[in-house]
């Protein structure tokens, strides 16, 4: 069975990630250093966990040693928190990074598979966002991921080293943390709306996202792992639709039976407009087709919310 390094796996997508590859009968090894990450997030999990940083390169060689792929899912994450302190977000996601490929490298893993993301394309003037446009930063948080797929690029051609690039557009879903100052729309919506508060949203609340449901981006990391195909590669992981965050904050309000109007406040810098990806590069390299619907996931995501303990 092969041996998988989950960078970043007590996280959010890491942890689905881990879980699943478990289930999957593959053996797995956490490296997180819990500043955002929960020990809770893995629990029923049978994963060899290290509490380490990927900013330490000889911890993390250690763990790479005898891997057999590694899935980057470690990132200090937010476009606000990288606009607040942006030699952190260079520090975790550049320097980290770099990191990772390096120990990767010289543990010959079979492939690398690094999450990217689709805050890389800024306000590109395209209705569907592929690949082929070129990256425009609004952030620094955007601009370090877009920097780690470069590096990824770079040390396919230079080392052999196989990786392959997944660029998320919005994932939600079970285990993501609603209670960072910076947390995702959908978790802060969702916990807010549960405890009969109105949602806040920055902006006319028209702005729209690619909302994709978290089992769909783990199907995508194993596929992109496996795949004959994707070296080298940059490939959009989304469901190729979107939903504005009025529409959101309507539906959240239809499955829970409240009527509760969105707070509005205003716009904040760095935040993108429109997103909605083309999944063609994904659907052709590597055979991904979203799972589960944004419906879908957004009924299964406020099923979870609803059973957290208060």
């Amino acid at each position: 069975m092969p041996t998988a390094v989950v960078t970043g796996g007590a996280g959010f997508i890491g942890s689905n990630l881990s879980r699943e590859l478990v289930r999957r009968g593959w053996q797995v090894r956490v490296l997180d250093n819990f500043s955002t990450g929960k020990k809770g997030n893995l629990e029923g999990v049978e994963a060899e966990i290290f509490e380490a940083d990927i900013t330490d390169l000889e911890a993390t060689r250690t763990v790479m040693q005898g891997a057999d792929y590694v899935f980057h899912q470690a990132a200090l994450p937010s476009v606000p928190r990288s606009i607040a302190d942006p030699v952190a977000s260079n520090r975790n996601n550049i320097d980290g990074t770099l990191n990772v490929l390096v120990a990767a490298r010289d543990a010959k893993v079979k492939r690398l598979v690094y999450a990217a993301s689709s805050s890389a394309y800024g306000n590109a003037d395209a209705e569907y966002k592929s690949e082929e446009l070129p990256a425009r930063p609004l952030s620094p948080y955007a601009l370090t991921k877009f920097v780690g797929e470069q590096y990824c690029r770079l040390f396919t051609r230079l080392y052999g080293l196989e990786t392959v690039a997944l660029r998320y557009f919005n994932v939600f879903g079970p285990r993501q943390d609603p209670q960072s100052e910076y947390a995702a729309v959908i978790p802060r919506f969702v916990t807010a709306m549960l405890r009969g508060e109105s949602p806040v949203i920055y902006g006319d609340g028209e702005q729209s996202r690619d909302f994709t449901f978290v089992a769909n981006n783990v199907e995508a990391n194993i596929l992109a792992a496996t795949a004959e195909q994707g070296a080298g590669e940059v490939i959009n992981i989304a469901c190729g639709s979107n939903v504005s965050l009025n529409r959101l904050a309507e539906l959240i309000n239809a499955e829970l039976g409240t009527d509760l109007k969105p707070r509005y406040e205003p716009s904040r810098p760095g935040d993108v407009r429109h997103s909605k990806a083309s999944v063609r590069k994904a659907k052709e390299l590597i055979g991904y087709e979203p799972l589960v619907s944004f419906e879908e996931g957004l009924k299964e995501t406020i099923r979870w919310y609803r059973n957290l303990p208060a």
